[in-house]
């Protein structure tokens, strides 16, 4: 086996070259690559930067929009209450309104319908006090066998009208008193 005359730990030529390649490669990389790769770096952390604010930023304005929304929902829920609670008072005051006038009416009704009533009767009961006025004269005619004066006839109706108007306001009123 041949014994090695090389000794790794010694630099020969080779590794001179491959060392100086290496500065030359670093000195071009320096130089040329380093300076791009850190402007594109820089750029790069600008615009993240930017982006990081603009969010930081459209965040906060989402906040405060969501606080204004909250605000204006409030005062919209508030005025839906009071237009609710005006409602009821209107529609209250409708009612209370439209029972008031229908009491009215009705009490119109009911006193037009009592007056027609009285006066019904007194119409009937003056028909009727006529009417039997005749019945007792013309059987008084025959009872008699002759005819009564007009004067007369006119005198016994009147006073029987008034007889029958006496009994009949009489009973009128104890009715009116007995409701």
């Amino acid at each position: 086996m041949p014994i090695a005359t090389s000794n790794f730990l010694v630099p020969n030529g080779t590794f001179i070259v491959v060392l100086i390649a290496f500065i030359v490669v670093l000195g071009v990389i320096t130089k040329y690559v380093l300076p791009v790769l850190n402007a594109a770096l820089t750029e790069r952390q600008e615009q993240i930067r930017g982006e990081l604010e603009a969010a930081d930023k459209a965040k906060a304005d989402a906040e405060e929009a969501d606080v204004e929304r909250r605000a204006v929902l409030e005062q919209a829920r508030t005025q839906a209450r009071e237009i609710v609670s005006q409602a009821q008072t209107t529609a209250d005051q409708i009612v209370t309104g439209a029972t008031a006038e229908g009491q009215a009416i009705h009490d119109r009704i009911v006193a037009s319908a009592e007056a027609e009533v009285i006066v019904a009767r007194q119409a009937a009961v003056e028909e009727v006090t006529a009417r039997v006025g005749e019945i007792v004269l013309a059987a008084a005619e025959r009872v008699i066998g002759r005819e009564i004066q007009a004067s007369d006839h006119q005198d016994l109706i009147s006073e029987a009208i008034a007889a029958v108007r006496a009994e009949t306001s009489g009973a009128a009123a104890g009715a009116g008193g007995a409701r």
